[in-house]
């Protein structure tokens, strides 16, 4: 099952809540024969890269099971993306290393198959409680951490508060619903309005597409934010057009490429303007550890009464 984003954290009637986290989407299979699987969205087992998930399925009684979850690293009391990611390519001894060094967790919040039995068909409701059961009656603990689950909006309200430790919002599950291949389950991201700088735009000066943001660290140096914006509209990139300056001495960011997006090798063409330019701009919560955010923003509009200097720090 999917999600679909919604713009409201409230929690809607005949719905649960899930806290939404900043992990990788993975199904977990533990055979009787003690053969396990830990398969990707698009199929790919990574069971080879987080061996001491394997482990902890094999050392605990939970075989003959199907789970729906996420993997998730932590670092530092935050989730660490960057650490997942660098673990996925490792194999091998290197896998074992990076397992010691960084430990992920199975963090499952759907029951698929027991005892050989498909429950896709069961209610969500029905679905969770066996959940539940399953992990009271079988003691299952770490590597596996049971996701919390809420039809009381003020404990939902409450785990929005944990945006700090990189939990992105929100997921919202009808009880009634079976386990179907839909985008019927909803997620709210948190999201926060904040200031950076226009240092590069795709499209044209003349028609500026999207904006690549950055904001000075501590030593004055612009660094690069994150992804770029998401598609500016016409009057955002009307009024932006009417503002920018091409770069007209060495840029900061000249000689540097950026990519088009997470797991892909093709790179911006960008145009470097002058980063005098502070935009107001939408962000959720994920970041990596040096402070990047992960989405894309959402431009908002041009600040031309907030100072560069005004801007928040790299990192902050």
């Amino acid at each position: 099952m999917l999600t679909a984003a919604v713009d409201s954290p409230a929690l809607p009637v005949g719905f649960a809540a899930e806290p939404k986290w900043d992990g990788f989407r993975a199904q977990l299979v533990v055979h009787a024969c003690g053969r396990v699987l830990l398969r990707s969205r698009q199929g790919t087992d990574m069971i080879g890269s987080f061996p001491e998930i394997r482990a902890a399925a094999l050392a605990q009684p939970a075989d003959d099971v199907g789970l729906d979850g996420e993997l998730v690293v932590w670092e530092s009391g935050r989730l660490a993306f960057e650490r997942r990611q660098q673990r996925l390519v490792r194999r091998g001894k290197g896998a074992g290393e990076a397992a010691r060094q960084w430990p992920a967790h199975y963090v499952p919040f759907d029951l698929l198959h027991q005892g050989g039995t498909d429950v896709t068909g069961w209610s969500y409701r029905r679905r969770r409680a066996a959940l539940e059961v399953l992990f009271a009656e079988r003691g299952l603990r770490a590597l596996f951490t049971l996701c919390p689950s809420t039809t009381d909006p003020a404990v939902a309200g409450q785990w929005l508060g944990w945006a700090s430790a990189g939990m992105e919002g929100l997921c919202f599950k009808r009880l009634d619903e079976p386990y179907r291949p839909l985008r019927s389950w909803r997620k709210y991201k948190v999201r926060v309005t904040t200031e950076a700088i226009v240092g590069a735009i795709t499209g044209s000066p003349a028609a500026p597409r999207t904006v690549l943001l950055g904001r000075y660290d501590r030593a004055g140096r612009l660094q690069y934010i994150g992804h770029r914006s998401t598609t500016l509209s016409q009057a955002a990139g009307r009024a932006l057009a009417e503002l920018l300056t091409p770069a007209v001495s060495v840029h900061p960011w000249e000689g540097w490429t950026f990519s088009a997006g997470w797991g892909t090798q093709r790179t911006l063409d960008v145009h470097l303007v002058q980063p005098d330019i502070v935009m107001e701009v939408a962000v959720d919560v994920a970041r990596d550890a040096a402070g990047r955010w992960r989405h894309p923003a959402r431009a908002h509009r041009v600040r031309t009464d907030i100072a560069v200097a005004q801007v928040p720090h790299f990192g902050e």
